[in-house]
This record gives structure tokens, C-alpha cells and sequence, in this order.
């Protein structure tokens, strides 16, 4: 008789916690990237290109402080500002979906108006894993790159890969053996750059 009383414990247990109002996706992948990714909240970090092939011509990064500060957090957007020297043009916005993460880039001049290449990006298609997420480039993108003679970039899938405690890298391919990467090292937080063009 105990052992049945314990059985019928155990189930009713069981089936509370399978009625329980908690997200389904809180363990899912792009969750546990996301908040791995939110506990940099107010740090910065220096960065150099791991990657370039085929080595691009005129390359803006070539040279210059490298730096991305996780500036701006909350429990679904996070925005990252890139900064290539003096150069506080770009910005990474990532934001919980429905079905995962998007990723856009917001490009600004230096008077805070918005380039006419910006909030580019996509969402990610697959689970992925809590270090790293793809974006495939999105619809609205391709229109984009298609109106602006940016043709090569309609094909783009951008990631990001955190290595928590080591190592953060953003990259961006394309089919044809286009692969460009920029680690930054999560062992030696820096000082904070000034505010991204438009956020002064």
C-alpha cells in the first residue's frame, strides 16, 4: 500500500510540473545564448580579425582598435555597438523571437542619421547550441542589398559564437568560401568607448 501511495505521489507530481505555467523555452538554445550573452551587460572587449578570406580589398578593420561594448540590455533586446577606431557607426541588435534570435545591424553617420545600408540582418532557422547562433540573411534584407547594388551580400548568413569566460566571435560567410571573423578575448574587459553615433 505505501508503495502505491509513494507511485501516486510521484504522478501527481509529475503531472503539476508538466501543467506548470513556466515558458516552455526557457533551457532552448537561443535563450541560453541569449542570457550567456546578456551577463557581458556593461562590459567592452578589444577584438581582432581571425578571419578574412579572400582578404578584402580596402579593408576598413586593417589597423584599427577593434572594440564591442554590450552597452544597452533588457530581457529581449540586447545592443551591442562595434566600434572600428574612431569609427562608432555600427551597432548589433539582437532580440528574442517567437522562434529564437534576430540579429540586425544598425549602421548610423557620424550625425546620428541612419545609413542607407542599415537594420539589415535575419533570424536564426535552426536551434543552434547556447554558444552559437546563425542568421541567415532575411527577406527584407535582400530587398534591401537588391535596391542598394549590394548584390554579393544577398546570400550573407551572419553568427555568433561565445565561448563564456574566453572568447566572443562575430562572423559573417557566404557560399564561394566568403568567411570573415572578428574574436574578441573575455578575459580582459576594457575601458568602455564613447556612446555609438546617435545615442550621444
Amino acid at each position: 500500500m505505501k508503495t502505491l501511495t509513494l507511485f501516486l505521489a510521484t504522478l501527481v507530481t509529475a503531472v503539476s510540473a508538466c501543467g506548470s505555467t513556466a515558458p516552455m523555452h526557457a533551457a532552448a538554445p537561443a535563450d541560453a545564448f541569449f542570457v550567456g550573452l546578456k551577463s557581458l551587460c556593461d562590459k567592452a572587449y578589444a577584438g581582432r580579425v581571425k578571419v578574412d578570406m579572400p582578404p578584402s580589398a580596402n579593408n576598413p578593420f586593417a589597423g584599427k582598435v577593434l572594440t564591442m561594448h554590450v552597452r544597452e540590455c533588457s530581457d529581449d533586446v540586447l545592443r551591442i555597438p562595434f566600434h572600428v577606431g574612431d569609427d562608432r557607426s555600427r551597432t548589433w541588435v539582437l532580440t528574442r523571437t517567437a522562434t529564437g534570435l534576430r540579429l540586425k545591424h544598425d549602421h548610423r553617420h557620424q550625425d546620428g542619421s541612419d545609413d542607407k545600408l542599415t537594420m539589415y540582418g535575419g533570424d536564426t532557422a535552426a536551434p543552434g547550441t547556447a554558444m552559437r547562433q546563425a542568421f541567415p540573411v532575411d527577406a527584407e534584407s535582400i530587398g534591401l542589398f537588391q535596391r542598394e547594388g549590394s548584390a554579393a551580400s544577398v546570400t550573407n548568413t551572419w553568427a555568433m559564437t561565445l565561448v563564456p569566460g574566453k572568447t566572443f566571435v562575430y562572423e559573417l560567410s557566404r557560399p564561394g568560401g566568403r568567411l570573415f571573423q572578428v574574436e574578441f578575448d573575455l578575459t580582459r574587459p576594457v575601458t568602455a568607448p564613447p556612446p555609438p553615433w546617435g545615442d550621444e
